[in-house]
């Protein structure tokens, strides 16, 4: 099973592809992030698996085509993608929904969230449909997150 990393990396090259299939590997590798290197492993590697092909459009200018089976990819990793973040959503929920009510036994009805991002933005949203708010004050009981864990600190 490859990485998510590998997986997003796959997608996001494959889907640069779809929109301009004249694009070459500089600007792929500017538009994700990486080195032009590892844009040619990506393709080569999608090449290999009949993803993507490859044409010439001039004299030294590539053209990149998705294949059905390229497209067929492109699909499943945007839905495995997709369930990875409902789970990840999901699983978040839960434990700050446990957070929540351990913050409650423990007489307070406010929360710190120590950290940023898309866990926090669910932490924050399910802190305030529990009916706890959140606040920037350090006595109060502080979610604390790293990655995708959330820990809850500052009970007494």
């Amino acid at each position: 099973m490859e990485s998510t990393n590998e997986e997003l990396r796959e997608l996001s090259l494959l889907e640069q592809i779809e929109s301009d299939p004249n694009i070459n590997q500089a600007t792929l590798a500017t538009k994700l992030g990486v080195a032009v290197g590892t844009v040619n492993w990506y393709l080569k590697r999608l090449i290999a698996k009949g993803a993507v092909k490859v044409s010439r459009a001039e004299r030294k200018k590539l053209r990149y085509i998705i294949t059905p089976e390229g497209i067929a990819l492109r699909a499943r990793l945007a839905v495995d993608y997709v369930e990875r973040s409902f789970s990840v959503y999901r699983k978040t929920r839960q434990r700050v929904k446990e957070h929540a009510s351990a913050i409650r036994r423990a007489g307070y009805d406010r929360v710190r969230i120590l950290g940023s991002g898309d866990v926090a933005d669910i932490c924050k949203l399910t802190c305030l449909e529990q009916g706890i708010s959140v606040v920037n004050d350090k006595s109060a009981p502080t979610l604390v997150l790293e990655g995708y864990r959330v820990r809850l600190e500052g009970l007494k």
